[in-house]
């Protein structure tokens, strides 16, 4: 009887320290479905920028995707439309939300995956912060060095 009770604890524990957070919970729930992303915005420098995102594509590649987030799964994908500078098709990703301390905002994660869901880019990843998330809005900031001058990449979504 009490090693069935000590097992019982323990799987509660186990269960209990594997759990996500209500707050991160919420937030994966918000993400949860198809977002468009509208516009790139380059902040915390002037000029004009050339970018490669994600080691993927150019920047206005991206402009008009859609991305698709899975929350049940943590899965999803964005697809490029093709043109004469955009290699198109989809872009398979597993991600996740990582909670900060409360001073700071949450992190959104992502890595690149194949269709079955198998790593392809070697445990690589990219974060970004999550700036604003409602139900219709979501802004993601991901800070780089650019001729060691600091730039802030701002990538806002529509949620369709």
């Amino acid at each position: 009887m009490r090693q069935t009770s000590l097992f019982m604890l323990l799987a509660v524990v186990a269960m209990q320290s594997c759990s996500i957070s209500k707050d991160v919970r919420e937030k994966r729930n918000l993400i949860s479905g198809t977002w468009t992303l509208t516009d790139i915005v380059y902040a915390n420098n002037q000029g004009t920028f050339k970018a490669t995102l994600f080691d993927d594509a150019d920047a206005i590649c991206y402009e008009g995707s859609e991305w698709f987030f899975r929350d049940n799964n943590s899965t999803g994908r964005y697809t490029i439309e093709q043109g004469s500078l955009c290699n198109g098709g989809d872009r398979f990703f597993r991600w996740s939300v990582i909670e900060q301390p409360e001073s700071y905002n949450p992190t959104f994660q992502f890595k690149f995956i194949d269709e079955n869901r198998k790593d392809v880019s070697g445990g690589y990843g990219y974060r970004m912060t999550l700036e604003k998330l409602t139900a219709s809005e979501m802004e993601m900031r991901s800070n780089v060095r650019v001729d060691g001058q600091p730039v802030s990449v701002i990538y806002q979504f529509i949620k369709k």
